[in-house]
């Protein structure tokens, strides 16, 4: 494999020394490029984006292309292809997001779940990956992903997304012996996926847990936790002659750094509630941080969004250990200028911090 010309993602996720604060965002490709719209017109629908190794590529490229400071990209798919994998059926409605045509209900639906093939039956992400990574040709690192099994259950149950999670926290509770057999399946499907991914050229993997900050926190360690350490315990760690750095984001999971500090991952994601200098000082060196900017400062002006990254890594201060991200997915309403005032404002200002 082509050598890399910037390391410094992998380097700063494994706590060694770099340069300046390395930065990438959640949903760097999507709606907000002008570019990617016209790519996804061009495909049709979102799916078909994603299942088009071609097209995963050109818009895996495009942020890349536009923000020559990006320190890393991050393969085009979505969280839900391990479900579709498995027989749900995944389709999106406009402006409702993501919904399945079969739900999961009972311990019987359950029990009938394959556990999907990564190179069978999601062969076009494999591919995606490999393509994506010749396209690189060394440029900046490739990331991987998946959902955590948690949030894949709760589309499971729903059959999309939803504000309370009712069906699923039903299941947890009337019949938890069914809900950790999903939790199962579902943890390893996402280790072969992931380690899938890694094989076909993934450098780093990132598990989503968008959904586990919903839970109490017992029931997060039982039925999130317990589960992404199963995961992490699972992965190749090591490929190509260099680490594999694993990255965990629990979203709104800010209460429990230290217990997720311990699941074994190089890096935790944080989401925008938490401060990260505090977070730094709670997990000690266990740990990278990745975050942490509200996705939201975005919409301010250029040199509002430059104060934001100065106090977060003021915040975080000296040494490596820090890549800077925000603390959830870029939303689509931003300008891609501004999308621009960031990442150059977190190069610029962290050159002081790594001395």
């Amino acid at each position: 494999m082509t050598a890399l010309k910037n390391d410094r993602f992998l380097r700063a996720l494994l706590k060694q020394p770099v340069d300046v604060t390395p930065v990438w965002m959640m949903r760097q490709a999507g709606r907000y490029l002008p570019e990617y719209r016209a790519s996804r017109a061009q495909a049709g629908d979102f799916m078909s984006l994603c299942m088009n190794p071609e097209f995963a590529c050109e818009v895996t490229m495009q942020p890349l292309d536009r923000y020559p400071q990006l320190d890393a990209a991050i393969l085009f798919s979505d969280i839900l292809t391990i479900p579709d994998a498995m027989g749900q059926g995944l389709y999106f409605e406009t402006g409702e997001g993501p919904r399945f045509k079969k739900v999961v209900s009972t311990l019987a639906d359950i029990e009938a779940l394959p556990i999907p093939d990564p190179h069978k039956d999601l062969g076009y992400v494999m591919d995606a990956v490999s393509t994506i990574r010749r396209e690189l040709n060394g440029r900046v690192p490739l990331i991987g992903f998946s959902g955590s099994p948690w949030t894949l259950a709760t589309y499971m149950v729903e059959g999309g997304s939803s504000k309370d999670f009712r069906k699923t926290k039903a299941m947890l509770y009337d019949n938890p012996q069914a809900m950790h057999l999903l939790l199962d399946k579902l943890a390893q499907s996402v280790t072969s996926y992931l380690n899938g991914q890694i094989q076909a050229g993934a450098q780093a993997v990132q598990i989503f847990d968008t959904w586990g900050g919903n839970l109490s926190a017992a029931a997060y360690q039982e039925f999130s936790l317990a589960y992404m350490k199963k995961i992490v315990s699972g992965l190749i760690r090591e490929h190509d002659g260099r680490k594999v750095p694993v990255i965990l984001f629990t979203k709104n999971g800010g209460l429990w750094l230290e217990s997720i500090a311990e699941a074994g991952a190089d890096a935790l994601g944080l989401d925008w509630t938490c401060d990260i200098g505090n977070a730094r000082a709670r997990v000690g060196d266990k740990v990278a941080l990745q975050g942490n900017m509200d996705p939201t400062v975005l919409y301010a002006k250029p040199e509002a969004i430059r104060t934001e990254v100065g106090r977060i890594l003021a915040s975080y201060g000296k040494g490596s250990g820090h890549v800077f991200n925000l603390g959830h997915g870029i939303t689509p309403e931003v300008d891609p200028e501004h999308a621009g005032a960031f990442l150059r404002a977190v190069h610029e200002l962290s050159a002081q911090y790594h001395e």
